[in-house]
């Protein structure tokens, strides 16, 4: 069957799984929140655990039009039906689950257990951390500002000062951390300015580093050096994001040349110093908490 003609903007994508289809749609923001004002949609399909119900998921995306589907089913026949339809209705799918289950089974030497659902335990086990990535993906990049209340952290900064990398690095640790672009042009989200001041951290780098990472982010995407890559540009922009949180007395880190792991510390360590650690249902009924960063090891 010949493809159908597709728009070159991404209408819909959906998120296709045998279980509640949770992951997949996260995996589906966590790409989108990489691009500026995606005219997207995500719409999940759970629970298709048969030949027929993949296909009924094909069928319609084909009749739709401009769909990509994302799909997590552990089933080899699953998996085979889902390709064999999209390939014959010529819409374009995609298998995030099996090539890593295939990888894993060659390093292990083990067969997967190929169970639907199995991933719930695992919310259920870690149900802080579930939380806190899913509150990080929808505060991303100064997305829903009326929410900036909720979060223990807000990072702020101007564009590739690590903002997005480091709030997921602590969401996956279990704190709810959101983050808000600064521009000379924009006022701050009332939002942001409400908030007591040792709950942000302002995110700075040196000039120079940060030219080269926009001047190498400019040429990947095709667009202007200038004023992006500016150094002139830069300066300002840091000027202004400095002296903001001079204004509103919030502590500032200096992320030149550290790793993600090294803010991320750097930060916890401020707020543990501060007694605050994050939220989780054991610490609100009294209970004590372990450092987060000491959750980095963990095995399932």
């Amino acid at each position: 069957m010949t493809p159908r003609r597709q728009r070159d903007d991404l209408a819909t994508i959906y998120a296709v799984s045998d279980a509640t289809g949770w992951m997949v749609e996260s995996v589906a923001f966590a790409a989108l929140v990489q691009f500026r004002n995606p005219r997207t949609t995500i719409e999940r399909f759970g629970q298709v655990r048969t030949v027929a119900q993949v296909r009924a998921v094909v069928e319609q995306a084909a009749q739709r039009g401009s769909v990509l589907i994302l799909y997590t089913l552990v089933s080899d026949a699953l998996r085979r039906a889902m390709l064999a339809a999209a390939q014959h209705h010529g819409v374009e799918a995609l298998d995030v689950l099996g090539p890593v289950l295939e990888r894993i089974m060659v390093r292990l030497r083990k067969k997967p257990m190929r169970r639907p659902g199995a991933f719930k335990h695992l919310v259920r086990a870690h149900p802080r951390e579930i939380e806190a990535v899913e509150f990080a993906v929808r505060h991303d990049d100064g997305r829903l500002p009326e929410g900036l209340g909720a979060a223990e952290m807000v990072l702020v900064g101007v564009s590739r000062t690590m903002k997005t990398p480091t709030t997921l690095y602590l969401a996956y640790r279990g704190w709810l951390v959101a983050n808000v672009p600064i521009h000379p042009e924009l006022q701050p989200p009332d939002a942001l300015l409400a908030l007591p001041p040792d709950r942000v951290f302002c995110l700075l780098m040196a000039p120079a580093r940060l030219q080269e990472l926009r001047a190498s982010r400019a040429t990947a995407m095709n667009i202007p050096l200038e004023p992006y890559a500016s150094l002139e540009h830069i300066r300002r922009e840091l000027l202004h994001t400095e002296q903001l949180s001079l204004d509103h007395g919030w502590r500032q880190i200096d992320v030149s040349g550290k790793s993600v792991e090294e803010v991320a510390r750097e930060i916890v360590l401020l707020c543990e110093k501060g007694g605050r650690g994050p939220k989780a249902a054991g610490a609100s009924r009294g209970g004590g908490h372990a450092s987060v960063l000491a959750k980095t090891g963990r095995r399932w």
